[in-house]
């Protein structure tokens, strides 16, 4: 299986946090590969700027490689696809994220139920 981390996966999966729970940890441990967005640096980077999370931006891009996941470029077509999305979600990023995991496909991982109703794709685990 390929895994597509939101951005809260990839957060709490770097902090080694415990609200990141076991279902989702042993699905990250079997995947083929695990990816990280662009799109999810990006918003990080935004949060920080505002104050809505702390840390280190560069640690945070450092951590995608020392975890073992993958980067994810944006691409063009994967912009072009949020417009085939229906509304369901208003957050950009994670309709951004569920471009993503439709076009390339990979399986998205997330905490949040409602991006279920986009795709089978879309695998939402417990906090």
């Amino acid at each position: 299986m390929r895994l597509l981390l939101d951005t809260r996966v990839f957060l709490l999966s770097t902090m080694a946090s415990s609200k990141l729970g076991k279902p989702a940890r042993d699905l990250m441990e079997s995947a083929d590969e695990v990816w990280v967005s662009a799109a999810s640096i990006w918003e990080v980077t935004i949060k920080l700027a505002l104050g809505r999370v702390d840390g280190d931006i560069d640690e945070a891009v450092k951590s995608i490689e020392a975890s073992g996941f993958r980067n994810l470029p944006v691409t063009a077509q994967h912009a072009a696809a949020v417009r085939r999305l229906p509304a369901y979600h208003s957050d950009p990023f994670d309709r951004l994220l569920i471009a993503q995991a439709i076009t390339e496909p990979l399986h998205l991982l997330t905490l949040d139920p409602l991006l279920q109703r986009y795709s089978e794709l879309v695998i939402v685990v417990p906090s």
